[in-house]
């Protein structure tokens, strides 16, 4: 579309407005010059400094103010048009659309703020903001970073992935898919995840009592908000997983703390709740328990089942590193065992490969992943599915059992080193050493808060937590979870040599 030279009409507008600064653009930027040209005219459109029916300047001298080409002019009044923010008059120009509301002018020269500031100006439900991992501001990067128990990427198959990857990629692109077919997941990892898991894990299962998520966090929503209503009770551990407690309490459950102790939660103290109030849900992390790390015992487990039974309420149960074992075979799951259909069970291959990889998986009765998968659309249509079938390969192909043990080798060393290292901070820290995971519960003298030696640390280029004060078990609140998997024996040595200085140092 060309838009008319008109010298009377043009010098007229020309010298009402200042195009040169409304319409100022970066050559340097990324974005299209022409989109930067449509969305100004757009901007100053809707803040009143152009009122409708108000002609706009010829593309040759617009083109020529602004020392650009004229199609490119062209091509952003053509935009403007396409948006119905122009009217093309023949053998006239471009003008702002009559239809547009005649808006309060903004001064040209004032300065145009962003209409995104600080506070939202409707009312809304804020989230409780109260978390135990904030740490000081850091203004760079820290050299070394003490997490609270991830694995090391550098170890996992992810070029092996990505090689499937693309693979993958290019055979999705030739194939279909239904509208919401993909909600539960890649059927071809559905499939690997019922093998994957009657071989690791004792769970008999088919696809249809499995869900692919994007993590433990997403399954246990999902299945929180499908067990539970406002008012509901349910269990859990004192301390106990952070955000769990944060998802149940969102959904006005309330929650009720019981002891977790050396050999896990305490079952006689969940056999009293229960003769107190009905409970719905118990939420449990059996084979370590986060944050102290401490498996639940076989009785336990055994009596937790039968407590399930008798008081009739549900077991999600949280499974996120059983893949990582260092002193005899784990205890199986209490989904492998006989549980009529009332575990939730919730297991994660972000805490096992690597964090990026975004996929989780959730084990229940049939109806159950039903309902969980129609949930899941109104917030996610599907996950990567790309990435699963990816996944799914490396799985059937012995590519992930081959990495984990090679990663329980590698983490059982870093362990060791660990546990020796902390010893020399006998006094200081108190810990036992866990069976597996990937992360240590360290207890610190009440005499060297964390939240000092957290920003001592920072200084020094070492990231550590400040503790966990919010997790419900003040006893507790002076510990951090100090993760080991993550860092070589050599970068675990160093961060450790800064941490005894600022304990040392007494902070």
């Amino acid at each position: 579309m060309d838009y008319l030279y008109c010298p009377d009409l043009k010098n007229r507008v020309v010298q009402m407005l200042p195009f040169t600064t409304l319409l100022s653009i970066d050559k340097e930027s990324p974005q299209p010059i022409y989109l930067q040209i449509a969305n100004n005219v757009v901007n100053i459109i809707r803040e009143g400094q152009i009122k409708p029916g108000t002609m706009l300047p010829g593309t040759r001298e617009l083109a020529k103010l602004l020392n650009i080409h004229r199609k490119t002019v062209i091509a952003a009044y053509d935009e403007l048009y396409a948006q119905s923010w122009i009217d093309v008059i023949p053998r006239k120009g471009a003008m702002i659309a009559q239809n547009l509301p005649d808006l309060k002018p903004q001064r040209w020269n004032e300065p145009r703020l962003s209409s995104y500031g600080e506070f939202l100006t409707v009312p809304f439900y804020p989230m409780d903001t109260q978390t135990p991992v904030s740490s000081a501001p850091v203004l760079r990067l820290p050299e070394f970073i003490i997490d609270e128990g991830y694995p090391d990427s550098r170890l996992a198959p992810l070029d092996l992935l990505n090689r499937e990857y693309r693979n993958r990629a290019k055979q999705a692109a030739a194939r279909k898919w239904l509208p919401g077919t993909l909600a539960g997941g890649s059927p071809l990892l559905r499939e690997a995840l019922v093998s994957y898991l009657l071989e690791s894990r004792g769970l008999n299962i088919q696809t249809q009592h499995t869900m692919v998520t994007h993590g433990a966090q997403m399954s246990i929503y999902i299945a929180a908000s499908l067990l539970l209503q406002a008012g509901d009770h349910v269990i859990v551990g004192d301390p106990s997983y952070f955000l769990a407690n944060k998802v149940f309490e969102k959904l006005g459950a309330r929650l009720i703390k019981v002891p977790v102790d050396a050999h896990g939660m305490d079952m006689d103290a969940v056999e009293q709740a229960c003769k107190k109030h009905k409970v719905n849900v118990l939420y449990v992390i059996p084979h370590h328990h986060h944050p102290t790390t401490v498996t639940l015992s076989p009785e336990r487990r055994m009596r937790l089942l039968e407590l399930s039974r008798r008081f009739d309420f549900a077991i999600i149960e949280d499974d996120y590193d059983y893949e990582f074992h260092y002193s005899s075979a784990p205890y199986l799951p209490l989904a492998s065992g006989q549980h009529e259909g009332r575990v939730i069970y919730i297991g994660s291959f972000s805490k096992s490969i690597a964090s990026s990889v975004r996929i989780g998986f959730m084990i229940a009765p049939a109806d159950f992943i039903r309902q969980a998968i129609q949930l899941r659309l109104m917030i996610d249509l599907r996950g990567d599915h790309i990435l699963e079938d990816a996944l799914a390969v490396l799985i059937q192909n012995g590519d992930v059992g081959r990495y984990l043990k090679k990663a329980n080798k590698a983490y059982f060393d870093r362990l060791n080193n660990i546990c020796t290292s902390l010893q020399e901070l006998k006094g200081i820290i108190d810990f036992e050493r866990p069976s597996g995971g990937m992360a240590i519960w360290a207890r610190f003298n009440k005499d060297y808060p964390l939240a000092k030696v957290a920003d001592a640390a920072a200084a020094k280029g070492l990231y550590i937590s400040r503790g966990f004060q919010s997790h419900g078990n003040l006893r507790d609140g002076n510990s951090i979870r100090m993760g080991f998997a993550a860092m070589n024996i050599g970068e675990m040595n160093a961060a450790i040599e800064i941490l005894s200085k600022v304990l040392k140092a007494k902070i």
